[in-house]
């Protein structure tokens, strides 16, 4: 965590979570990333972040972990099955300050000691490919469109130690 901030930290997300993590990523995503979605991939795509599904997810054994600032949650990472990284989102006013790389190496740690095994997907957002990029992952294909949502398929095969 940065020493330089005691108000942040990072912590295993519960059900309690879910309307918080849901307003945050829908948010995000009818900001960045709907905009260019038709109607139907749109509606698929949010129905998926809603409070319900969000309950869902941490309810069948997704791993979810929120970062919080000043006890407000600003980001989310969700792996499902310890090797797909089904989101990953950060609150505007605390992009490029690390909270997604913080997150994401919490999250890979925790899966990588869950499994032993460091392999990873992502169905990245166009908007996400350099981030990802970034935290070493690859594209796996050229971009993909099922239900109207567009995305990269990119994958990660990291080292126990990494």
């Amino acid at each position: 965590m940065d020493s330089l901030d005691p108000h942040w930290r990072i912590r295993e997300a519960v059900v309690g979570d879910a309307g918080s993590i849901s307003s945050l990523i829908c948010g995000l995503s009818e900001k960045h990333i709907t905009g260019t979605l038709p109607v139907e991939g749109k509606r698929a795509l949010l129905l998926s972040m809603s409070p319900g599904a969000i309950k869902e997810y941490l309810q069948s054994g997704y791993s979810y972990h929120v970062f919080e600032a000043d006890g407000r949650l600003v980001g989310v990472v969700g792996v499902r099955d310890n090797n797909h990284l089904y989101h990953l989102f950060v609150a505007d006013g605390y992009q490029r300050k690390g909270v997604a790389s913080r997150l994401w190496k919490v999250a890979k740690s925790a899966c990588v000691e869950q499994t032993g095994s460091g392999v990873f997907t992502v169905n990245s957002s166009m908007n996400a490919v350099g981030l990802y990029k970034k935290f070493g992952f690859v594209a796996v294909s050229e971009q993909v469109e099922k239900s109207g949502v567009v995305f990269v398929p990119m994958e990660l095969t990291v080292t126990t130690r990494q």
